[in-house]
This record gives C-alpha cells, sequence and structure tokens, in this order.
C-alpha cells in the first residue's frame, strides 16, 4: 500500500485529490537538475535537500523511477576492493548501508551475510592474500581461508576434491551483504520528495545546452528548464548523456544478464561467487536462487536475455551447488554497464562547468548507492570535490593515475 501510494505521489501532470500530493509540471527553472531517477540520482537528491538545504531539485528519467540498472542488479554489497582508494570508497558506502533503514525510515531489507569468493587455483589465492592484507590495513573485515574454512561457512558447496575446479581456499568478507534494491529507491524517493524535491518520469533529455563553458539548461520531451547545475547519473546511457554536453567519456557499455530461481527453504546464508566459473549465488530474502556471472562479451545497448548466458549461468550455478539441478528458473533479465578501462567509477567534475559526473560504474553500482549520493551531493552543494572522490575524477585518464580493479569484481569480466 505504501509504495502503490508513493507510485501516485510520484506522478506527473495529475491534480492534487484528497490529502495525496503530486509531483507539478515542470518549472522552467531548477538550481539543481539531475538526470536518471535511479538509486544514485535519487540518493544525491535526498542528501541535498537534507544535509544542505537544497530543495530546488528536478530529477528527470525518460522511464519510471528505479526502472533501468537499480531495478536489475544482484543487490551485492561489500567493499572487498584492491586499491585502498577503492576500498575506502565502499567501506564507507557498507557503513551507509548500515544504518539506512534508520536514515530513510524506510526498511531497506539489509542483510549483512558476508561474501565468500572461490580460489580454485594457487594464482588466485595469492591475490587473496595481498586482497586481505590491504584490506585490513583499509579497516575492513576480510580474510583468506583455507579448505576447512570454506566448508565451515558454505557446507553445502561442491569442493571438488582432486577435480580441475577444486576449491583450493576462499577469500571471506564478513562485511558484505544485500538489501533490497527496489527498497533503497523508493526509501530515496520518499525522503526526497517530502522536502520538496520533484522527480519526473516520463521525462527524456534529449539535449544538453552549454554556452561559455557552462551548462545552461537541459531540453526534454516536456520542455526546455534552466539549471543551476546539472549531474548526469543514468547507468548504461551514461556515455550518451555526456555526449548531449560535448564530453566523450572513456566509457564503453556492455550487457549485464542475471537469473533467479524458484523459492526454495532458506539454506544458503553467504554470498558465494567463483571467478573461474564467471558465477555468483545469493538467496534472496522470498527464498530465490539469485545467480549473475560476468557481462556479455560484446557492446550493446540491450537489456534482453539470451540462452548462451542462461546455460553458462546454470553449468556454474549446478557445478558448485549440484543439488539445484532441478529447480526451475522463473525469470531471467540484462542491465547495461557503462564500463571504464580500469573497472573504476567517473565522479566528480567535467570539463563543463556546473556539469557533474556520477558515471561508469559497470557492474558495481548498487553498493556504492549511499556514498556516491552523499558525495556527489557534497560537490554540488559546496562546488568542491571531497577527496574521497578525487582519485575517481576524470582527468585521471589523461594523468594515466588508473585505478585498476579489474580483478576485485565478484565473478570477473
Amino acid at each position: 500500500m505504501v509504495l502503490r501510494l508513493l507510485k501516485y505521489w510520484l506522478r506527473s501532470d495529475y491534480p492534487v485529490t484528497g490529502d495525496i500530493p503530486v509531483t507539478p509540471a515542470l518549472k522552467p527553472a531548477y538550481d539543481v537538475v539531475i538526470i536518471g531517477a535511479g538509486g544514485h540520482g535519487l540518493a544525491c537528491a535526498h542528501y541535498l535537500s537534507k544535509y544542505h538545504g537544497i530543495h530546488d531539485v528536478a530529477v528527470l528519467d525518460k522511464g519510471w523511477l528505479a526502472g533501468g540498472n537499480t531495478a536489475r542488479n544482484t543487490t551485492t554489497i561489500r567493499s572487498n576492493y584492491i586499491t585502498p582508494q577503492g576500498i575506502a570508497f565502499y567501506k564507507e558506502g557498507v557503513t551507509l548501508y548500515e544504518a539506512m533503514s534508520e536514515e530513510l525510515d524506510f526498511n531497506v531489507m539489509f542483510s549483512q551475510r558476508g561474501q565468500l569468493t572461490l580460489a580454485h587455483s594457487e594464482a588466485t589465492l595469492r591475490s587473496f592474500h595481498l586482497r586481505a592484507e590491504t584490506g585490513r590495513h583499509m579497516g575492513i573485515g576480510i580474510e583468506v581461508v583455507d579448505q576447512k574454512g570454506v566448508e565451515a561457512l558454505c557446507p553445502h558447496l561442491n569442493m571438488d576434491y582432486g577435480g580441475a575446479l577444486e576449491v583450493l581456499g576462499g577469500l571471506w568478507h564478513p562485511d558484505g551483504g544485500t538489501a533490497r534494491h527496489d527498497a533503497v529507491a523508493w526509501g530515496y524517493a520518499a525522503q526526497a520528495a517530502r522536502r520538496g524535491v520533484e522527480i519526473h518520469q516520463r521525462t527524456e533529455v534529449t539535449a544538453i545546452e552549454v554556452a561559455g563553458g557552462r551548462v545552461q539548461a537541459v531540453v526534454t520531451n516536456r520542455g526546455r528548464i534552466a539549471a543551476g547545475q546539472v549531474m548526469i547519473a543514468c547507468g548504461g546511457m551514461n556515455y550518451d548523456m555526456a555526449l548531449k554536453a560535448g564530453v566523450e567519456l572513456p566509457i564503453r557499455c556492455y550487457p549485464l544478464q542475471a537469473m533467479v530461481t524458484q523459492p526454495v527453504k532458506p539454506w544458503l546464508h553467504t554470498l558465494v561467487s567463483s571467478v573461474s566459473l564467471h558465477t555468483y549465488l545469493v538467496q534472496s530474502s522470498r527464498g530465490e536462487m539469485v545467480i549473475g556471472g560476468g557481462s556479455d562479451p560484446y557492446q550493446l545497448y540491450s537489456t534482453r536475455s539470451t540462452l548462451d548466458m542462461k546455460e553458462h549461468l546454470a553449468e556454474g550455478a549446478v557445478h558448485l551447488f549440484p543439488f539445484l539441478k532441478n529447480l526451475r528458473l522463473l525469470r531471467q533479465w540484462a542491465g547495461i554497464t557503462d564500463m571504464t578501462p580500469d573497472y573504476s567509477p567517473i565522479m566528480g567534475e567535467s570539463p563543463v562547468d556546473g556539469l557533474w559526473l556520477d558515471c561508469g560504474w559497470g557492474t558495481w553500482g548498487f553498493k556504492a548507492t549511499p556514498v556516491a549520493g552523499k558525495r556527489m551531493a557534497e560537490c554540488i552543494a559546496t562546488g568542491r570535490v571531497p577527496e574521497i572522490l578525487q582519485p575517481f575524477a576524470l582527468e585521471r585518464f589523461e594523468r594515466f593515475a588508473l585505478l585498476n580493479e579489474m580483478g576485485a569484481t565478484a565473478a570477473s569480466h
């Protein structure tokens, strides 16, 4: 009932009915325009309105609220990355998730169940020791466990002793967990809307006007909007959107697929991932087995699922847990990932004054939702990029100061 009321509340071009306020028609100008009503855009709107007193904000989306990658991810939250800069950033994200339900006065169903990443080779195990040492230095919960440790954490796992994919050990990250992705988006949307932020669905940005090196306005299918500042946070369409302002980003887009099975009695109490099998699994709060893997190997703007990826993910899941072989699939879907060369995001200033970037999220955008929203709001409100975001600047590619997080993805790509 709460979600139905909220959906009505956020609909555009409908009159006020009873005590339910609805978003008015677009105004001719806003202090801030956020392009993309997904998790990052809505989080930024929330932090702008609550902590910086900026309420004249419009969040625009060509589709519907949180209907893009926010609705298509597999809900994983973690901070076990490789670079110190990446670990510090995602560590703050985990901390914000831990307090999110209280922050939003909305149950986001955060479950800190831990993540277990499997090593099937000595080389992978050595890389895990490096990640564990770096992670502990940065203050996150992480350790390398041996075969007995893996069995204790996940007793149903096929260890494949003596086989080609024998599990030699694992990287255990107790800070990892999951949250309900739509609850996160609706929670941020509700809080932002209560403070005067306008959320406009079915509002497609067709152009971004720039004059004298500064952003002036966005043009939509519902009219032109003058804007003091603009933030781009539209997932797989970030490259195309930035190009409308004359900014070309080092981004390539690939589909990323996942699927879910029929619900069964809870039995998997951790997130389990295998880089060698390009497969990861987690059980949802409803008992469904959520199965994901690596990106498709070709550039494409598509959210269609494919048979070959379904077969690949099923093969990996059944290898890890053979008793799943007769479990029926319910759904398969895809999102569009905006990948950067170093598997790290692009955040902060753009070459256009007043145009801010929250882009390049690839497969790791959901876990960064609160910290990206909080820190991008700080950028917009103060005009300065906080220290935690400075390593992710667009200019790092010109300075060859890349942050290589390729090996930190849950199932590699």
